[in-house]
C-alpha cells in the first residue's frame, strides 16, 4: 500500500518526463558483485535486475510511460508509481535528470543556416 508521502514523490516525476542518467554518472555492469551498478564520483549504487532494466531504458527521449510499455512487454506486474517513486529518489540522489523535451541526439551535429 503506498503511502501519502509516495504519492507526492511519485508526482515529482511526471509521466510525461524523459529520464537519462546525470552526465556524472555511469551504468554498467560490475563483474565482481555480478550485478549492475550506478558509477558516481564516490559513489556506487548496486542495482536488482529491475532497477537496471528500468535505468537502461532512460536514454532523455523516452517518457516514463514509454518506459513503464516496455516494461511491461517484460515483467507480469508494472505499476507507473513504482518506476515513478524509483526514479524519484534517483532524481533526489542526482543521478537521474528528467528533461521535459527529447534529448538531442548525441550522433547528431547540429548545422546553422
Amino acid at each position: 500500500m503506498s503511502s501519502p508521502d509516495s504519492a507526492v514523490l511519485a508526482a515529482t516525476v511526471p509521466a510525461s518526463g524523459r529520464p537519462r542518467l546525470a552526465p556524472h554518472v555511469r551504468l554498467t555492469f560490475d563483474r565482481a558483485r555480478d550485478r549492475h551498478v550506478l558509477l558516481r564520483p564516490e559513489c556506487v549504487v548496486v542495482l536488482n535486475r529491475t532497477g537496471a532494466d528500468i535505468l537502461g531504458l532512460c536514454d532523455g527521449r523516452r517518457t516514463v510511460a514509454g518506459i513503464v510499455e516496455d516494461l511491461r512487454k517484460r515483467y507480469d506486474r508494472v505499476a507507473e508509481a513504482d518506476v515513478q517513486r524509483f526514479l524519484s529518489g534517483l532524481v533526489d540522489r542526482r543521478c537521474v535528470r528528467i528533461d521535459p523535451e527529447p534529448a538531442p541526439d548525441r550522433d547528431t551535429e547540429a548545422v546553422d543556416g
